[in-house]
């Protein structure tokens, strides 16, 4: 965690994972026309929102696992680009632990488990406004090309 720019400090980290977080929320419309809220981004780490709406319900009168996996798959893209990296998934999985039902508030927090060269492995999970452990989704990430920000040093920021 935080291989990717050793000579940050924590603050400097911080404050460029919310740059990057607001400049993808900026042009992430997927998931703001879900109704998700960007909580939290942080060096290899990201908090995202959902509230389960009646269109997000299946045949079961639960929420659809696809919106649950989109909510751990925001927060795992938010995580993995927060330090300025281009970043895409090569592979996730996702285990469904509860149901989640209309009206529920999930929460997604994602977590840098391993980062190294262009590959990193991401850990998030997915829980109701009870606390109540809905999903678990590991994301794997491949560092392309590119910037998603500026990346300018703090002192040339002021």
């Amino acid at each position: 965690m935080g291989e990717h720019h050793p000579l940050r400090t924590p603050e400097e980290a911080h404050a460029l994972a919310l740059a990057v977080g607001d400049a993808m929320w900026a042009r992430d419309r997927a998931s703001r026309e879900l109704g998700m809220r960007l909580v939290d981004v942080g060096a290899g780490t990201a908090v995202l929102e959902m509230t389960v709406r009646e269109d997000m319900l299946n045949g079961h009168d639960i929420c659809h696992g696809g919106f649950i996996f989109t909510l751990a798959d925001s927060a795992f893209a938010y995580s993995c680009n927060s330090y300025n990296l281009v970043t895409v998934a090569s592979g996730c999985s996702i285990d469904f632990l509860a149901p989640a039902r209309k009206g529920d508030v999930l929460t997604a927090h994602a977590h840098e488990r391993s980062a190294s060269g262009r590959t990193g492995v991401y850990d998030i999970e997915v829980s109701n406004q009870r606390g109540e452990k809905v999903a678990l989704f590991r994301g794997k990430s491949y560092r392309i090309k590119g910037h998603v920000v500026e990346d300018r040093p703090a002192a040339a920021a002021e």
